[in-house]
Protein backbone atom coordinates (compact mmCIF):
# COMPACT_ATOMS: atom_id res chain seq x y z
CA UNK A 1 0.00 0.00 0.00
CA UNK A 2 1.31 3.47 -0.93
CA UNK A 3 2.41 5.55 2.02
CA UNK A 4 2.28 9.30 2.58
CA UNK A 5 4.75 10.96 4.90
CA UNK A 6 4.19 13.69 7.46
CA UNK A 7 5.56 17.12 6.53
CA UNK A 8 8.56 16.69 8.83
CA UNK A 9 9.32 13.22 7.43
CA UNK A 10 8.97 14.51 3.88
CA UNK A 11 11.28 17.45 4.62
CA UNK A 12 13.90 14.95 5.82
CA UNK A 13 13.54 12.92 2.62
CA UNK A 14 13.78 16.05 0.44
CA UNK A 15 16.90 17.06 2.38
CA UNK A 16 18.67 13.74 1.85
CA UNK A 17 17.49 12.18 -1.39
CA UNK A 18 16.10 12.83 -4.85
CA UNK A 19 12.41 12.19 -5.38
CA UNK A 20 10.97 10.08 -8.20
CA UNK A 21 8.19 11.70 -10.20
CA UNK A 22 6.10 11.20 -13.32
CA UNK A 23 5.39 14.17 -15.59
CA UNK A 24 2.51 14.00 -18.03
CA UNK A 25 3.18 15.56 -21.43
CA UNK A 26 -0.47 15.74 -22.40
CA UNK A 27 -0.98 16.52 -26.11
CA UNK A 28 -4.31 17.40 -27.70
CA UNK A 29 -5.65 16.89 -31.21
CA UNK A 30 -3.71 19.95 -32.44
CA UNK A 31 -0.48 18.58 -30.92
CA UNK A 32 -0.47 21.32 -28.27
CA UNK A 33 0.88 20.72 -24.76
CA UNK A 34 -1.28 21.05 -21.65
CA UNK A 35 0.22 23.31 -18.97
CA UNK A 36 -1.20 24.52 -15.70
CA UNK A 37 -0.36 27.51 -13.53
CA UNK A 38 1.29 25.98 -10.43
CA UNK A 39 -0.15 26.98 -7.06
CA UNK A 40 2.44 25.19 -4.89
CA UNK A 41 6.24 25.30 -4.64
CA UNK A 42 8.47 24.37 -6.26
CA UNK A 43 7.71 26.07 -9.58
CA UNK A 44 4.87 28.09 -8.02
CA UNK A 45 3.44 30.75 -10.37
CA UNK A 46 4.86 29.12 -13.50
CA UNK A 47 3.10 27.23 -16.28
CA UNK A 48 4.08 23.60 -15.81
CA UNK A 49 2.98 20.19 -17.09
CA UNK A 50 0.83 18.02 -14.81
CA UNK A 51 2.53 15.32 -12.80
CA UNK A 52 3.66 14.33 -9.35
CA UNK A 53 5.84 12.13 -7.24
CA UNK A 54 5.73 8.38 -6.86
CA UNK A 55 4.82 7.29 -3.33
CA UNK A 56 6.64 4.67 -1.24
CA UNK A 57 5.43 1.15 -2.13
CA UNK A 58 3.50 2.45 -5.14
CA UNK A 59 4.22 0.79 -8.46
CA UNK A 60 4.80 3.00 -11.48
CA UNK A 61 1.55 1.70 -13.00
CA UNK A 62 -0.40 2.58 -9.84
CA UNK A 63 1.31 5.98 -9.62
CA UNK A 64 0.43 6.71 -13.24
CA UNK A 65 -3.25 5.87 -12.65
CA UNK A 66 -3.37 7.95 -9.44
CA UNK A 67 -1.58 10.93 -10.98
CA UNK A 68 -3.72 11.00 -14.12
CA UNK A 69 -6.85 10.95 -11.97
CA UNK A 70 -5.57 13.64 -9.59
CA UNK A 71 -3.98 15.83 -12.26
CA UNK A 72 -6.29 15.28 -15.25
CA UNK A 73 -9.57 14.17 -13.67
CA UNK A 74 -9.49 10.94 -15.70
CA UNK A 75 -7.68 7.67 -15.13
CA UNK A 76 -5.27 6.61 -17.84
CA UNK A 77 -3.06 3.54 -17.92
CA UNK A 78 0.70 3.80 -18.29
CA UNK A 79 0.33 1.68 -21.44
CA UNK A 80 -1.76 4.54 -22.92
CA UNK A 81 1.35 6.76 -22.89
CA UNK A 82 4.72 6.79 -24.58
CA UNK A 83 7.78 7.04 -22.34
CA UNK A 84 9.81 10.12 -23.33
CA UNK A 85 12.82 9.80 -21.06
CA UNK A 86 14.42 10.69 -17.74
CA UNK A 87 14.94 14.27 -16.62
CA UNK A 88 16.54 15.97 -13.63
CA UNK A 89 14.51 18.78 -12.09
CA UNK A 90 16.55 20.64 -9.51
CA UNK A 91 14.98 23.52 -7.61
CA UNK A 92 16.38 25.98 -5.10
CA UNK A 93 13.17 25.74 -3.04
CA UNK A 94 11.35 22.83 -1.45
CA UNK A 95 7.63 22.06 -1.13
CA UNK A 96 7.24 24.75 1.55
CA UNK A 97 8.98 27.44 -0.49
CA UNK A 98 12.03 27.37 1.79
CA UNK A 99 15.45 27.59 0.13
CA UNK A 100 17.51 25.85 2.82
CA UNK A 101 17.74 22.44 1.10
CA UNK A 102 16.18 22.66 -2.37
CA UNK A 103 14.54 19.76 -4.16
CA UNK A 104 15.83 17.24 -6.69
CA UNK A 105 13.37 15.21 -8.76
CA UNK A 106 14.26 12.39 -11.12
CA UNK A 107 11.36 12.60 -13.56
CA UNK A 108 9.98 9.90 -15.82
CA UNK A 109 8.29 11.89 -18.59
CA UNK A 110 5.42 10.31 -20.52
CA UNK A 111 3.52 11.66 -23.53
CA UNK A 112 -0.20 11.06 -23.40
CA UNK A 113 -2.38 11.95 -26.39
CA UNK A 114 -5.94 12.88 -25.47
CA UNK A 115 -9.09 14.54 -26.72
CA UNK A 116 -9.07 17.84 -24.85
CA UNK A 117 -12.83 17.72 -24.20
CA UNK A 118 -12.44 14.37 -22.40
CA UNK A 119 -10.50 15.92 -19.49
CA UNK A 120 -12.00 17.31 -16.30
CA UNK A 121 -9.10 19.34 -15.00
CA UNK A 122 -8.95 19.74 -11.21
CA UNK A 123 -7.63 22.83 -9.41
CA UNK A 124 -5.60 21.33 -6.54
CA UNK A 125 -2.15 21.83 -8.11
CA UNK A 126 -2.97 24.32 -10.89
CA UNK A 127 -5.42 27.24 -10.79
CA UNK A 128 -5.59 27.67 -14.57
CA UNK A 129 -4.80 25.59 -17.64
CA UNK A 130 -3.92 26.28 -21.24
CA UNK A 131 -2.92 24.42 -24.37
CA UNK A 132 0.28 25.74 -25.88
CA UNK A 133 2.42 24.93 -28.90
CA UNK A 134 6.01 23.89 -28.27
CA UNK A 135 7.25 27.04 -30.03
CA UNK A 136 5.07 29.30 -27.86
CA UNK A 137 6.11 27.42 -24.71
CA UNK A 138 9.79 27.92 -25.54
CA UNK A 139 9.24 31.66 -26.08
CA UNK A 140 7.12 32.32 -22.99
CA UNK A 141 9.01 33.48 -19.87
CA UNK A 142 6.17 32.29 -17.62
CA UNK A 143 6.62 28.67 -18.79
CA UNK A 144 9.06 26.97 -16.41
CA UNK A 145 12.46 25.93 -17.79
CA UNK A 146 11.80 22.30 -16.79
CA UNK A 147 8.67 22.30 -18.95
CA UNK A 148 10.56 23.97 -21.80
CA UNK A 149 13.05 21.08 -21.69
CA UNK A 150 10.26 18.82 -22.95
CA UNK A 151 9.75 21.07 -25.99
CA UNK A 152 13.18 20.76 -27.61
Amino acid sequence: MAQRLSSSEFKQVVTLTPLVAIDLLVRNERDELLVGMRVNPPAKDFWFVPGGRVLKNETLADAFRRLTLVELGTVFQREDAQFQGLYDHIYEEDFTGATDVGTHYVVLAHTLRVKAAALTLPDAQHNAYRWISFADALAAPEVHANTKAYCV
